[in-house]
Parts: structure tokens; sequence; C-alpha cells
């Protein structure tokens, strides 16, 4: 079985400038990301967009021998199905960029979920509250008919801003499951980068676990250090506004 993991990143971030390229360590986040998977044998591919800004991630790519695909700037549901496509992938994982410390153990049960099902598996509960353990697990069949539904909207396809992608999947259409957590997870923690608060807890995370310790290990870290929580996670509750501002706009844009 391979995993593969499609790393969805770009640099123009609006809330943390270039937040993929800050140090991580003796590396950068999207480095981090890069090896981390492939630590954990999940095949990543770089995915990310045309835009001029995101010609070094390419180059990132190719210093670390791993695959980079460019697609579009805000629709990334096409850029995943043209990455699938392309590669002539079956069946992947998304890793947000966001998700430093994503789940390998959490993520290939998703996958194998996914092939079972040969539909779309949702991260869990937790990681979708701020944990980002883990993100959607996709068969080709199911991306390529959400590419589809989404291609038949009202704005030009590439320029559909698709954010928050579980907002143009219809439980109708689709074989969806929700991936159960794991035993370790942990509630009411932040472990995904939006803000500067979110890089400061994040690194003292890396600096007291190191860059590639296991999520369960992390999270039995902090129960024990629940102080390091507090440094962010407060932000959740300006990420929820965030969201339901964008579910309003979608609702208006593509009914």
């Amino acid at each position: 079985m391979k995993y593969f993991g499609l790393i969805t990143v770009r640099t123009n971030s609006t809330r943390l400038k270039k937040k993929c390229l800050l140090k991580f360590g003796n590396i950068n986040i999207i480095e981090h990301i890069i090896l981390r998977a492939k630590k954990n044998n999940i095949i990543p591919i770089v995915c990310t967009t045309k835009s001029k800004s995101d010609t070094i991630l390419e180059k990132i790519s190719k210093k670390h021998k791993v695959k980079c695909f460019r697609g579009s700037v805000k629709n990334k549901i096409k850029r995943w199905h043209d990455c699938a496509k392309k590669n002539k992938i079956n069946f992947f994982h998304t890793i947000d960029a966001d998700d430093p410390f994503f789940d390998s153990a959490t993520i290939k049960k998703s996958i194998l979920k996914c092939v079972a099902s040969n539909g779309i598996v949702f991260p869990s509960i937790v990681s979708r509250k701020g944990g980002a353990s883990e993100g959607y697990s996709f068969s080709y069949e199911a991306i390529n008919k959400l590419n589809e539904i989404v291609k038949k909207l009202k704005k030009k396809h590439d320029s559909i801003d698709t954010e928050m992608v579980e907002k143009f999947i219809s439980k109708k259409k689709f074989n969806t499951k929700i991936l159960k957590g794991p035993n370790y997870e942990i509630k009411k923690a932040r472990l995904t980068l939006d803000y500067r608060e979110d890089y400061i807890m994040l690194s003292k995370v890396r600096d007291l676990c190191g860059n590639f310790a296991s999520r369960k290990k992390i999270n039995r870290f902090l129960k024990i250090n629940k102080d390091i929580l507090k440094i962010n996670f407060f932000r959740n509750s300006d990420w929820e506004k965030k969201q339901k501002l964008f579910n309003k706009s979608v609702n208006r844009s593509y009914a």
C-alpha cells in the first residue's frame, strides 16, 4: 500500500505572512512537513499554485527530491484533482502545511478507510476543531466528481475559493465517512498555524519534543503541560468566526 500525501501549501498567507517559510528548528515549516511525511512512509507531493510567489516551494521540493505540482491559485479542489490525475493516484490524503504535527498513524487509517469506501473520509471532529491531526482522504473517483460539481458553479473554475472544502461536499452525492479519533487525542488544543501565537506554541512543542515526535507522544506531553495550550487556544474563536463568514459568502455566491 502506497500512502500519498498531497501537501496543500502556498506562500501568500494573510494573517501570518509566508508562514510556510518560517523557521522551525534548523529547517522551515514546509521542509519539516516534507521530512515528517517521508520519515513516516507517506509519499509527499507538494501541491501548490502557479503564482510566481510559490516558485520557492518548487525549489524546496527539488532540494528534498519530492514531486511538486503547481495548479489553481484559489481552487484547491481543482488543484488536488489535477495533481492526482497527472500522477495517476487512486487514493490520497490532503496534508495542510498549516498542520506541522499531523498524525501519520491516523492519516494512514483515513486512507485505508477511503480505499474501503471509495469515497471521501473527513478528518476527526477533534482535528477539525483545531487538533490538526489529519486532513481529508479522497478516492480519485470522488475528487473527479467533486471537481465536476465545482466546475458547474457560477464563477470561473480557477477563481472559486474552496478554502472550506466541506461546504462543497453534498453527503447525498458522495459516500462520506468521518474518521474516529484515537484514544490519545486531546480536546481543547490548537495545533494549527494561522496566527503568531500558534507559531510560538508550536515552536515550544518542537523545542521540547522535536520535529518528528509522534502525535501520541506530543498529545501526552500536552496533557501534562497544559500551560502551553493556553498560549494560543483562545485563537480558535477567531477561526470559528472566520469559518462562519466564509460559509455565508459561499451560500450567497454559489447558491
